[in-house]
C-alpha cells in the first residue's frame, strides 16, 4: 500500500511511459511534417574528370611482385 502511494507520487511528478511515447510520436510527426514542407531544389549533376593521372598504368612487376608469384606457384602456370 505504501509502495503504491509512492509510485503514484512519482507518476504525478514525472513523465510516465505512456506520456513519453505520446510525446515522442508527436515529435516525430512534427519532424516529418517539417521535412516534407522543405522544397527540394534539383541540382545539376557534374561529371568527374579523372584526368591523365588516373588513366595511367599502375602495375609494376617489382621484385616483391615476382616473389609473390614465385611463392604462390604462378610461374608453373606459364609453362
Amino acid at each position: 500500500m505504501r509502495q503504491e502511494n509512492e509510485t503514484r507520487k512519482d507518476g504525478e511528478t514525472s513523465l510516465g511511459r505512456r506520456q513519453f511515447f505520446r510525446a515522442l510520436g508527436g515529435g516525430t510527426a512534427a519532424a516529418a511534417a517539417a521535412i516534407a514542407s522543405v522544397p527540394l531544389t534539383p541540382t545539376e549533376a557534374q561529371a568527374y574528370d579523372p584526368g591523365n593521372a588516373e588513366t595511367r598504368s599502375r602495375y609494376r612487376e617489382t621484385d616483391h611482385v615476382k616473389a609473390f608469384y614465385r611463392t604462390n606457384g604462378y610461374e608453373t602456370l606459364k609453362k
